[in-house]
Formats: structure tokens, C-alpha cells, sequence
């Protein structure tokens, strides 16, 4: 009769070195870009004043509006190469784009426009240089209630 240890070492030499844990997957310790919030960060004294005394969460608010003419230029600039319809299309929408959160929403076809033109390592490298206008959310431990 084969007891439990006799079992463990006749299994394959292939599955004693594999992780069991969803932190070993190199997707699951991506830090997770979201959307700025839909409220703008104050600029004078007296709004950050009634800002912080109002809001309930000060640090969720969206960067202010003077840096979406910087943003939009990088959305820009990470299609330069590109010359089809689509990239032109969607250079058209980043143009008209009238705050962050527009923006952030675009990252998604940026994404499969430089994939097509280009690649997958590529896309996902422009569209990780544009998440970095935006709040970041680190990634999950498997031990956290969800």
C-alpha cells in the first residue's frame, strides 16, 4: 500500500517546480492605470481650501486642465510613425479630445492601431509611456478580500 509520501515522489519532477500562486503569472503585478476622476484639481488657494474641506477625497482628483495640451501631444507624438486611415482618424479624435479622461478612453485604440502597424510589445510599450498621465492602482495580493 503506497502511502501519501511514496505518492508525492512519484509524481512527475515537472509539477514539484511549477508555482501555485496567481502572483507568479508576470500579468497579475502590472500596475493597473484608471481613469482621472471627473472633478479637477483646484488651482487657486481658496479652491483647494473649499476643495479639501468638500471632498471627501481630495487625492482622487483629476489633474488640472492646463496639462491636457502636454497629454494630447504625447497621445500625438506616439502615433507619429503611423500613416494609414485609422491612425489618421484616431489623431482626429485626440484633437478634439476636450479633457484627460477622453484621453484615457483613446488608449485603447492607440493600442491596436501602433499593433497593427507595428506590434504587440510595441503597443503595449507607447500605451505604458501614456498610462503614466494617469492614476495608478497597485495590483491585487491573492490574499486580499475581493
Amino acid at each position: 500500500m503506497l502511502t501519501l509520501h511514496a505518492t508525492l515522489h512519484r509524481r512527475s519532477p515537472a509539477r514539484w517546480g511549477r508555482r501555485t500562486t496567481t502572483l507568479s503569472d508576470p500579468s497579475s503585478l502590472r500596475v493597473q492605470a484608471c481613469p482621472p476622476s471627473l472633478r479637477c484639481a483646484p488651482q487657486s488657494t481658496w479652491q483647494r481650501l473649499m476643495f479639501w474641506l468638500m471632498a471627501p477625497a481630495p487625492q482622487d482628483a483629476a489633474p488640472p486642465p492646463q496639462r491636457l495640451p502636454a497629454v494630447r501631444a504625447d497621445f500625438l507624438a506616439t502615433l507619429a510613425d503611423i500613416a494609414d486611415d485609422d491612425a489618421e482618424a484616431l489623431r482626429e479624435r485626440i484633437e478634439r479630445c476636450r479633457s484627460l479622461r477622453e484621453l484615457w478612453h483613446a488608449r485603447s485604440e492607440i493600442y491596436r492601431v501602433v499593433g497593427v502597424a507595428h506590434s504587440q510589445a510595441e503597443a503595449e510599450s507607447r500605451v505604458a509611456l501614456l498610462n503614466r498621465h494617469f492614476p495608478t492602482r497597485a495590483p491585487r495580493s491573492q490574499f486580499a478580500a475581493l
